[in-house]
């Protein structure tokens, strides 16, 4: 089986639902890892999580969510070790657009066609989960990188499940509340894959 391919490298295929619009209004579940899954955030003491700085910051940035971002909510979350869980909401009224529109200069003329609409279609639009999760990303690493935190980084992609009316949202919340309390037992407990 033929892997694809972006300018000559193997790239992995998204998860994403290909024709879902990620900045329509919905309930998000989000988990957001650190590179290889270091334990950057702080610790889990006694079921409890106990914030590092850099965990501070992320837990700060989080919740700081809905003041970068229109019609955007967060409701429950957690910092762990080394990852963060989150449910977003998008709740945009009826009337608001949420695509972007191409403005054409003289650079866009020499431009392959195919290129950029290629790089339109990848890219997150404004308002996305995309926008938000890689916004929220930048901000952290910005502030790791101006407080002397150079080997802080993040995973390349993020986890998104998309809550449904069915009765999930409160099963997912649970999980997100006591994942501290489960954390020997967390896929993400590098001191899992050991065992």
């Amino acid at each position: 089986m033929n892997k694809p391919r972006f300018k000559g490298k193997y790239r992995v295929e998204s998860i994403r639902l290909p024709n879902r619009n990620y900045a329509a209004n919905g309930w998000y579940f989000l988990t957001i890892c650190t590179s290889d899954r270091f334990h950057f955030f702080g610790d889990i003491n006694g079921g409890e999580m106990r914030l590092s700085a850099i965990g501070e910051t992320a837990q700060q940035f989080w919740s700081d969510i809905p003041n970068h971002f229109d019609y955007i909510y967060i409701d429950v979350y957690v910092i762990m070790p080394n990852h963060v869980h989150g449910i977003i909401v998008i709740d945009r009224p009826q009337n608001v657009e949420t695509s972007q529109c191409n403005v054409s200069t003289k650079r866009d003329a020499l431009c392959n066609i195919t290129q950029r609409q290629f790089m339109f279609n990848i890219s997150p639009k404004a308002g996305s989960l995309g926008a938000i999760a890689r916004s929220y990303k930048s901000a952290v690493t910005r502030w790791c990188r101006k407080n002397g935190f150079e080997d802080f980084g993040w995973q390349d992609r993020f986890y998104e499940h998309i809550i449904r009316a069915d009765g999930s949202l409160d099963r997912i919340r649970e999980y997100i509340i006591n994942n501290p309390t489960k954390w020997n037992k967390d896929k993400n407990n590098t001191a899992n894959l050991w065992m």
